[in-house]
């Protein structure tokens, strides 16, 4: 991962895996946005390793703003505090609170899936896309029957959102090609403090 880091743009946006760079990438482009550069640091324990050789590479001098987005998984709070810590470890500005533009040279803005204090990851936002829908009820159904029966899958936002995807022209998308797809409503109010986010870049 790491001999793949390189600056193309002065404005970076570092995301958690492959299906939140494929989606961020579905939605810089709706949102009509230039120059930014959208990399994978990989799982949560390589973003240390990551900012630091990004931090060194030549051509940092020219980066005028740092985005990075991770899941909040159980604790969004947990999860800040370890990209803060990613953070000062490689000399960069280190916000204080998620969402917040910090610092200078380059600026750096934080954002925790799925936003605010909530626990969980892309895939929770990605379900308040459809909820309360027809298709809603159901998925919630769906997994009603599953979950009586012995050994079966808990009902996670990923288990949801894949399920959502099962009922589309194309159900073996990731959640990230599928934003790419259009199977995802880009412009639904669930997407706010993302827009915000990337405008704030």
């Amino acid at each position: 991962m790491l001999e793949d880091i390189r600056i193309e743009s002065s404005v970076q946006l570092l995301v958690e895996g492959n299906d939140q760079r494929n989606f961020f990438e579905a939605f810089v482009e709706h949102l009509l946005l230039d120059n930014m550069q959208i990399q994978n640091f990989g799982g949560v324990d390589e973003l240390r390793s990551f900012l630091l050789s990004l931090a060194n590479l030549d051509g940092f001098d020219t980066v005028a703003s740092i985005g990075i987005v991770r899941d909040a998984e159980e604790s969004g709070e947990s999860a800040f505090q370890s990209v803060q810590s990613s953070l000062a470890n490689a000399g960069l500005a280190v916000p204080a609170s998620p969402e917040e533009r910090t610092g200078s040279s380059p600026p750096v803005t934080v954002m925790i899936l799925p936003g605010g204090a909530e626990e969980g990851m892309l895939e929770t936002l990605l379900c308040k896309t459809f909820e309360g829908s027809p298709m809603d009820g159901c998925i919630d159904g769906f997994f009603a029957c599953a979950e009586a029966l012995p050994d079966s899958v808990a009902r996670s936002d990923k288990a949801r959102a894949r399920a959502y995807l099962a009922t589309q022209a194309r159900p073996h998308l990731s959640v990230g090609v599928a934003a790419k797809s259009g199977y995802w409503d880009l412009d639904h109010s669930a997407f706010g403090s993302v827009r915000s986010f990337l405008g704030s870049l």
